[in-house]
C-alpha cells in the first residue's frame, strides 16, 4: 500500500447554506462561492497523503475503500485515528494513551482486539484530518 500525493485543484461549487440531515427547512438554491476540496482537506501539501482503507476494523469510522487524508505535519494527539506502522506495516487505529503511554486499537466493536507483539517496532506515520467515502459508488 503505497500513498498517493494529491494532484490538481478542481474548484467545485459552495452553496451558501448548511444542509439539514434532520428535517427539512426552506432554503434558497444560492452559490455563495467555489471551493477547491483539495485546499479544504490540505492544510500542509508536503506533508500529505491519500490512503485507500481496506479492511473492516475501523468501521464505522473508515469503511472499506474510504480515502484517507493523512497529515504527517500534524502532532497526533489522544482519539486521533493516525497511520501507525507496527513491525514496518501501514494500519489505521485509534491512538489513545493509556498511563502515559500509547496504545492502537480499533474501532469496530465486532473486531478482535488489537494486541501487537510486546517486543513490536510501532511508529505513528501520520494523523487521518479526513476520510472521502462515496456515496454512490462507480458502476
Amino acid at each position: 500500500m503505497r500513498p498517493v500525493v494529491i494532484g490538481l485543484p478542481l474548484p467545485l461549487p459552495l452553496v451558501g447554506f448548511r444542509i439539514c440531515c434532520g428535517f427539512p427547512s426552506p432554503a434558497d438554491d444560492w452559490i455563495e462561492d467555489a471551493i477547491d476540496v483539495s485546499r479544504l482537506v490540505v492544510t500542509n501539501p508536503a506533508a500529505t497523503f491519500l490512503w485507500r482503507a481496506s479492511g473492516d476494523c475501523m468501521t464505522p469510522t473508515v469503511l472499506d475503500g474510504d480515502y484517507l487524508v493523512c497529515d504527517r505535519s500534524l502532532a497526533p494527539v489522544s482519539g486521533d485515528v493516525v497511520v501507525a506502522v507496527v513491525d514496518g506495516e501501514p494500519t489505521v487505529k485509534r491512538l489513545t494513551y493509556v498511563a502515559g503511554r500509547p496504545s492502537l486499537s480499533h474501532d469496530n466493536p465486532r473486531a478482535l482486539p488489537f494486541a501487537p507483539d510486546p517486543l513490536s517496532e510501532i511508529s505513528i506515520w501520520g494523523v487521518v484530518a479526513w476520510s472521502l467515502r462515496a456515496h454512490r459508488p462507480s458502476r
